[in-house]
Parts: C-alpha cells; sequence; structure tokens
C-alpha cells in the first residue's frame, strides 16, 4: 500500500517544551481540607446551685471554659475523679441539659448507653429496642431483631428484661442503641456493674460494633485499664477542665509494655501513681533498715 498521496501530520507541541532537562514540572499540591469535627465545644461552662459558703449566691461551675474537638469516628476515653464534671459533659453531648448562648456542636443523631440498661420490665427485649423508632409494624421489629442478633441476643428476642442476666441486659441497651444509627455513641460508664469476664466480652463487643458502624464515641470511665484497652484518645477531666490529653496510637490489643506505661501515665495524672510510689520507697526504705539491724547469719547486730 502506498503512502505517497498522504499529507505529514501536524506537529503537536513538545508536553515538556521549557522544562529543565532531568526534572518534570511541578504540580500545584492539592489541599485536602481536614474533616470539620463531628463534636466542637468551646469555651463551655456549666455552673449549677450557688458556691457553698458563699455569701454572694454565685453559681459554682461544674465545667469551666472547657474546649473540645471529637472527630468523626474517633474513640475517646474519658477518665476523671468522681465530681469532676464527667457526667455534666456527657449530659450536654446527649442534649439532655440545656446550652443556650454556649458555642457547642454535636451531630443530630446521638444514642446513650447508661451503667444502668434502663429496660422497661413490661414490654419484651425487641420491643424495649424498637422503643422511640419511626415506623410502625414488621419493618420497626426486623430493625431491632437485626441490631439484638449483631449484639448476640438472636435468641433472645421474646425473652422478659427480668430473666436476663446483667451481661445481657447492657447488650441489649448497646442494641437500642445502635438500632437508631448513631453518629455519636455516648457510653456511661456501662460496664461497671458486670462481672471482670462479661466486661471483657462487652469490650470486644463494642470494639466490634465501632470498627462496623464507626460512630464518634464517648466512654466515661473510672476504669484507667478500660481506657487503655478501648480508646484512641484519653482525656483526664480535673475541676472541670481537661488537665491531659494522651494519645494511643497502638493497634488493639495493646502491648503489655505499652498498656503498663500508659497506665503509670495516667495514674500519675490522676494523682494516684505518686501515693503509690511513696508506699513503695517506704517500704523499701523499712526493708533496708532490716537488713541494717540483721547480721549476715540472721542474727541481730550488736
Amino acid at each position: 500500500m502506498s503512502l505517497s498521496g498522504l499529507e505529514p501530520l501536524p506537529m503537536l507541541p513538545d508536553p515538556l517544551a521549557g522544562v529543565v532537562s532531568g526534572s518534570l514540572p511541578k504540580r500545584k499540591p492539592l489541599e485536602v481540607a481536614p474533616s470539620a469535627p463531628l463534636v466542637r465545644l468551646r469555651g463551655f461552662t456549666r455552673s449549677f446551685g450557688s458556691s457553698r459558703g458563699s455569701s454572694s449566691g454565685s453559681a459554682r461551675a461544674v465545667i469551666a471554659d472547657l474546649d473540645l474537638d471529637i472527630a468523626p469516628g474517633e474513640f475517646v476515653a474519658l477518665l476523671g475523679r468522681s465530681g469532676c464534671g464527667k457526667t455534666t459533659l456527657l449530659r450536654t453531648l446527649a442534649g439532655l441539659d440545656e446550652v443556650a448562648g454556649q458555642e457547642v456542636t454535636v451531630p443530630g443523631s446521638r444514642a446513650v448507653v447508661f451503667q444502668d440498661a434502663r429496660l422497661l420490665p413490661w414490654k419484651r427485649v425487641w420491643s424495649n429496642v424498637a422503643l422511640g423508632l419511626p415506623g410502625r409494624g414488621a419493618d420497626v421489629r426486623a430493625r431491632a431483631e437485626a441490631a439484638l442478633r449483631e449484639v448476640g441476643l438472636g435468641h433472645r428476642l421474646d425473652a422478659w428484661p427480668l430473666t436476663l442476666s446483667g451481661g445481657e441486659a447492657q447488650r441489649v441497651a448497646l442494641a437500642r442503641a445502635l438500632v437508631r444509627e448513631p453518629q455519636l455513641l455516648l457510653l456511661d460508664e456501662p460496664f461497671a456493674a458486670v462481672d471482670a469476664l462479661t466486661r471483657i466480652k462487652l469490650h470486644e463487643l463494642v470494639l466490634a460494633i465501632w470498627r462496623t458502624h464507626r460512630p464518634a464515641v464517648m466512654l466515661v470511665t473510672h476504669d484507667v485499664d478500660e481506657a487503655i484497652a478501648l480508646a484512641d484518645r484519653i482525656l483526664v477531666l480535673e475541676h472541670g477542665r481537661i488537665a491531659t490529653e494522651t494519645r494511643v496510637d497502638d493497634g488493639r490489643p495493646r502491648s503489655a509494655e505499652r498498656a503498663e506505661s500508659l497506665r503509670r501515665l495516667l495514674l500519675q495524672h490522676l494523682g494516684i501513681a505518686c501515693k503509690a510510689q511513696d508506699s513503695d520507697a517506704k517500704a523499701r526504705g523499712n526493708a533496708q533498715s532490716n537488713d541494717n539491724r540483721t547480721g549476715a547469719r540472721g542474727e541481730p547486730s550488736p
């Protein structure tokens, strides 16, 4: 086949024209906007009643000038002594307390699991889970049953609450929260009243739910080991303010060495480790003193 009758193709511009040899054109880096926090508090203050012993009648601040961000899908644990404001903060995020005039941003889809399962004894298990769900009939029941199966209670759908163990009751409470597909899941010491083995199983269940559905979670707890096992970030609340913040970037389960290191650090922030160290030092001092009074053969020194 002859190509003599074809016209030559026009020359295309050189895409590397003007580029220095050995380099490529620089592209402007893409600017990725950080995701907005799901929960945002700025300068949040919560006061109740009057200060004890105050002649002016001024209110006592339970939370004072607190800033807090929680990212979508983040698992946060909140530690602190009794009365430091943990439950007050959780009630604020749950929408149970008024926040008029303050900078508080929370998602519309929230669910709370309390220490007490708070089940209605006159309703069967599936009906407790379905309570308050929009819709009616078979669809609502199907959603409740799916949530109960996810927490391992598919065999207890029609049980009465009073026949459940403590661990089963808390699983129902988790299912009741899960069925609402919350963006923010609030846990107010939900494992405090169960035995140690059940607590471990519930920890595994909460992590499985979190990995599957990826809500942001805030866990209020007194248990340092629980916070270490579950959370990405651990906050210590003191006198109504976040005193310290510890990020836990390790994979789960934590290594024994890492868990012990975090435990010592958090106990120190809570003012517990120093006392324990002082007791240990005193015990070592007493032991050394006893050794000095004892001879090589175990007989008292003259």
